[in-house]
């Protein structure tokens, strides 16, 4: 899974994720270049657990498809592998599948004869019992031990691809590479790697560069251009008139990560404490003295399952007297909200969640935050009702509805009228979901967890190849 050790290796990073654009220019002026590799992350948790739980995609498919178009239109004019990681956000299987569709399309539509290979990461529960009775699942902190009613109440689960599939793929002779769940790092490293270039100075760079723009001055403006070598990496923006500094790139190992000096990736510890940081130019940034420690190769896993369904009211309040006492009018609130839910509807407070949350006065704060010195001159009140099933998350909601728009801070106070932003108030968001898997999988085989296929597009028709 390797070719010859080359001197240098240039891998074009357009954007931090697919569907969010790259300025033409900008990619033209990296296509200029002659990179060796087109790669880009398309997938996050960022969002929060819904969209690998429903098995969506966050980002719009025209986005992807205009996105996609510009890497594939690009990719035929350089003969280069194009590698695209997390398809679909969530990197699910529905996900790489969307991510097919569309690829296959604009191949079709710009007359391109492609060979692709599908990398699917997600996991069955019953086949991860089996490495969770063998001792091989180890939780992550804060996570407590894995149960195999965990693993099956989550709806979708995915395994965290290292770079191994990817240089599988390429070595087997596709031109395009769609995977699944893939470390944001992993995807831009891949050619790197299997090209013999040193393993500290590849991940680093990737690391640098999995945000793409994000470790420029003006993250806008499209991506960068790695250039990894023997002596460590190079990054520079694709735009000519955006700028690395020694700064903005070493900051980048603080993104996300919880030691500013280490990053774990399957099978691998980069230690970056020795790092050096030189601007060769006033655009461009050597980095030099990355390393690195083999470790047992472990891929995360990632679950997502449904917990209910949640109805929503929204309502505005500048009431200055209640402002003043906002906390005392909160605590009112939710006592008679909870009194009333149960002696009018009969739901008792363990059948239901009701949150409060006040925008404008503490709804971001973290628990046990110091209260304002200054009263907010005006709140948004978002009160979260989940429920079992919509129905029920909806009914209360309802009778919610008066009491969220005329609830005065004293029984004997005149009666207030707040403000709805809608009519209706209440707000269907429909099933919720919540991250469930904080936990690492150990395998023998990088490649024992992930499932390829393999299809070409020639003359506008898509064939599968076995």
């Amino acid at each position: 899974m390797s070719e010859a050790r080359m001197q240098a290796c240039r891998v074009l990073v357009p954007s931090g994720v697919l569907g969010s654009g790259c300025p033409q220019a900008a990619f033209d002026r990296g296509i200029s270049l002659k990179p060796d590799a087109i790669a880009v992350d398309a997938g996050s948790t960022d969002s929060g657990p819904h969209y690998l739980g429903a098995g969506v995609s966050k980002m719009t498919r025209k986005a992807v498809k205009r996105d996609l178009r510009q890497l594939m239109v690009g990719r035929a004019e350089l003969g280069v592998p194009l590698l695209i990681g997390s398809c679909g956000t969530s990197g699910t299987d529905a996900g790489v599948d969307w991510m097919a569709d569309i690829c296959a399309e604009v191949a079709a539509e710009e007359g391109q004869s492609v060979k692709v290979a599908l990398l699917y990461s997600e996991q069955e529960p019953e086949r991860l019992k089996d490495y969770l009775r063998r001792g091989a699942i180890s939780p992550l902190p804060p996570a407590g031990a894995l149960t195999p009613e965990r693993l099956e109440s989550c709806d979708h689960i995915v395994a965290l691809m290292g770079y191994e599939p990817f240089a599988r793929a390429i070595d087997d002779g596709a031109d395009i590479v769609l995977a699944g769940r893939t470390t944001d790092t992993a995807v831009l490293a891949a050619v790197p790697l299997m090209r013999g270039l040193p393993i500290g100075p590849s991940w680093h760079a990737a690391k640098t560069a999995e945000c793409g723009g994000l470790c420029t001055t003006r993250s806008r403006q499209g991506g960068v251009m790695l250039t990894i070598h023997e002596d460590g990496f190079d990054v520079e923006p694709l735009d000519a008139d955006n700028t690395c500094t020694p700064w903005s790139v070493s900051a980048h190992m603080l993104y996300e990560n919880s030691d500013p000096f280490e990053l774990r990736e399957p099978g691998v510890v980069l230690n970056a404490r020795d790092a050096v940081y030189t601007a060769l130019d006033p655009r461009t940034v050597r980095v030099t003295g990355s390393t690195h420690l083999a470790m047992p190769y472990t891929m995360k896993l990632e679950g997502s399952g449904a917990v209910g369904f949640r109805t929503m009211v929204f309502s505005g309040i500048a009431d200055p007297k209640i402002m003043a006492r906002l906390d005392e009018f909160l605590s009112k609130l939710r006592a008679h909200l909870t009194e009333g839910v149960s002696s009018v509807l009969g739901y008792a407070e363990r059948e239901y969640d009701l949150e409060i949350r006040p925008y404008g006065a503490h709804a971001l704060a973290p628990p046990g935050a110091p209260a304002a010195q200054t009263p907010p001159r005006e709140v948004g009140l978002m009160t979260l009702i989940t429920a079992p099933d919509q129905t029920t998350a909806t009914e209360i909601a309802k009778f919610c509805n008066p009491v969220l728009l005329h609830f005065p801070l004293n029984p004997d106070d005149p009666m207030p009228s707040f403000a709805f932003p809608f009519s209706p108030a209440e707000v269907e968001l429909g099933r919720l979901y919540e991250f469930k898997l904080q936990h690492v999988v150990a395998i023998d085989d990088p490649l024992e967890l992930v499932r390829t296929v393999r299809f070409a597009v020639d003359r506008g028709e898509r064939r599968a190849v076995a």
